[in-house]
């Protein structure tokens, strides 16, 4: 490491931040046609780890508005519905701890988010209720609700231009479920996402390639006794930076369930979904107070959706250090 803890070190470290804080944070569940992993949340410098120890702080706001028309069905929160509009506006709040840079050669994080948010959510027709009853009637329903709490961990390494991660993330079903509701952002079901990420990063020429394929394994929500099927995403990245304080670039991503939906809540049956998605990513970097902060938005647009709602999605997020170990004779500034 440099003896002096540059500039460009400094925004390394907090592109580092943004990067782990939103590979922890979760969606929407895949019993209600969506996923626990937040897709685009692996975009530039996503395999990028810090280069000292410390606490780092990103707050992210999401909003998300899909829909799918009367011909399509899900089961949300024990419902079979059709004729789908859905909007979430939500926050997740995630903390970052570094203990070791010197884990089997390379660093380790520890962290935790809690989204809390706003689900809307409103349908033409109710036809099977989480009772067995029949409904044809439109419905709306909408909540502020705080989510489950998210758990994660890492560990990456560095070699030259190229960084390597892996990671989990676990989902603990203790938040607000809102029981034969519509509106929810809990699970309620334990889910363990596992991913590799790599990032080819060339600080002269300004380019960062970065890629990311993960694994979600579901458990059973006990209530409508739907166990989702397993789920594999993909993302890849290319982004340019343009001056020491603004870079931007394009991101896409791809989703595939790989196992069917079981229980007895899965009345449609497997109900397998695929989705992909396309979409721009920028960042602006300074500092508040004596802390660099980076300053990220993500603006995507689904397509080719099956199974699932299809929409668009933006991200409004804000990485910083919260308390950094810096090495001995390195200055912040």
């Amino acid at each position: 490491m440099s003896k002096h803890f540059n500039g460009a070190s400094r925004w390394a470290l907090v592109a580092m931040g943004a990067a782990c804080a939103l590979g922890a944070t979760p969606a929407r569940a895949s019993e209600g046609g969506a996923s626990f992993y937040l897709l685009g949340s692996g975009g530039p410098g996503a395999a990028v780890m810090p280069p000292v120890e410390g606490v780092f702080l990103d707050n992210t706001i999401y909003i998300y508005d899909a829909s799918a028309g009367a011909d399509r069905q899900f089961v949300i929160g024990g419902n079979v519905v059709a004729g789908l509009d859905v909007t979430v506006a939500a926050e997740f709040l995630t903390l970052l701890w570094v203990p070791s840079t010197d884990v089997l050669g390379g660093t380790l994080s520890v962290g935790a988010a809690l989204p809390v948010g706003a689900p809307i959510v409103d349908v033409n027709a109710v036809i099977t209720g989480p009772r067995g009853n029949q409904f044809q009637i439109s419905a709306h329903d909408s909540a502020l609700v705080v989510a489950d709490p998210i758990a994660t961990m890492a560990l990456g390494w560095k070699t030259g231009k190229v960084s390597l991660q892996t990671g989990a993330t676990l989902n603990i079903p203790i938040g607000r479920y809102r029981e034969d509701q519509l509106a929810n952002l809990a699970f309620h079901r334990w889910v363990l996402d596992t991913s590799f990420a790599a990032s080819w990063i060339d600080p002269k020429a300004g380019w960062d390639v970065s890629g990311k394929l993960g694994f979600t394994f579901n458990g059973r929500n006990d209530f409508t006794d739907y166990d989702t099927g397993n789920e594999f995403h993909a993302e890849a990245s290319v982004e340019k930076t343009f001056s020491p304080v603004f870079s931007a670039g394009l991101q896409g991503f791809y989703y595939k369930q790989i196992s069917g939906d079981t229980g007895s809540g899965a009345r449609l049956g497997p109900n397998k979904g695929e989705i992909a998605g396309l979409g721009a990513t920028a960042a602006t970097h300074l500092m508040l107070g004596r802390s660099p902060a980076t300053f990220r938005i993500r603006a995507f647009k689904e397509f080719a959706a099956e199974n699932r709602p299809e929409g668009a999605s933006v991200w409004v997020s804000l990485t910083l250090p919260l308390s950094m170990k810096l090495p001995k004779g390195a200055a912040p500034q």
